[in-house]
């Protein structure tokens, strides 16, 4: 199935640690980690995972083996504000040209998301995508250092840009991962994070359960209680599952 991940920072005992988010509309899972690095991602997914996975521009899952990946685009164009207010040449110009061309490719999107006209929507794709050619080839004689990079960027990872322009039933943005961390975030910033890496995977899990069984509409207090009465041996009652079929 297709998966979004994030991350964020956790203060363990004054030390930077990682909590980490894998969700999708079934599933919210947390992990606990001491790095930001692939190894948790591979930990976690294994060493390829068989989906396509939707994630911020960070370096640790470039060249991560899976089917496809959708970078989010929220923050390529967050990369090109930057570029507006950049010192440079033709840096503000190159700036509002991709920003103009990301925007669209969010309302585009969102009509699509409302029809769900297909047709409609390939045929915008394929145009789009014209359009982001000619003005990268267009550009790229004329950029900066700063410039330059966003469009080799661009170039390069074109596929993980732009997959949903292909396949829109994957959101061009990371907003499922991002959302999932607020409840996280809220609880870091009233306790300060946690006192032991013991105490931050609990936490983990505590947030896995709670996302999850909002992802599944079902309710958390439920949950817990049919999950003690198991746990003390009632006959005939099962732990319950949070885990969906795919």
């Amino acid at each position: 199935p297709p998966i979004h991940v994030d991350e964020t920072p956790w203060p363990v005992k004054g030390v930077k640690e990682w909590l980490w988010v894998f969700t999708n509309q079934l599933f919210c899972l947390f992990r606990a980690a001491d790095t930001r690095g692939r190894k948790e991602l591979e930990d976690q997914l294994g060493h390829e995972y068989g989906g396509v996975l939707s994630s911020d521009d960070l370096g640790v899952y470039n060249g991560y083996t899976v089917v496809a990946q959708q970078k989010c685009l929220a923050h390529l164009r967050r990369h090109f504000q930057r570029l507006i207010k950049t010192p440079g040449q033709y840096n503000k110009t190159i700036g509002q040209t991709f920003l103009k061309l990301i925007d669209e490719a969010f309302r585009h999107y969102r009509i699509w998301q409302n029809d769900k006209n297909r047709h409609g929507y390939q045929v915008w794709a394929r145009q789009f995508k014209d359009k982001i050619k000619i003005a990268t080839e267009e550009w790229k004689p004329k950029a900066g250092y700063e410039a330059g990079k966003l469009l080799r960027n661009l170039r390069q990872k074109a596929e993980q840009w732009w997959y949903f322009l292909e396949h829109p039933e994957i959101p061009p943005d990371n907003n499922l991962a991002e959302r999932s961390l607020r409840l996280a975030i809220t609880k870091r910033k009233v306790s300060g994070g946690s006192r032991s890496m013991e105490r931050f995977k609990q936490t983990a899990n505590l947030l896995t359960v709670i996302q999850t069984c909002r992802r599944q509409e079902r309710s958390v207090i439920d949950f817990f209680e049919k999950s003690l009465i198991a746990k003390v041996g009632h006959p005939n009652c099962l732990f319950p599952s949070l885990i969906p079929n795919f």
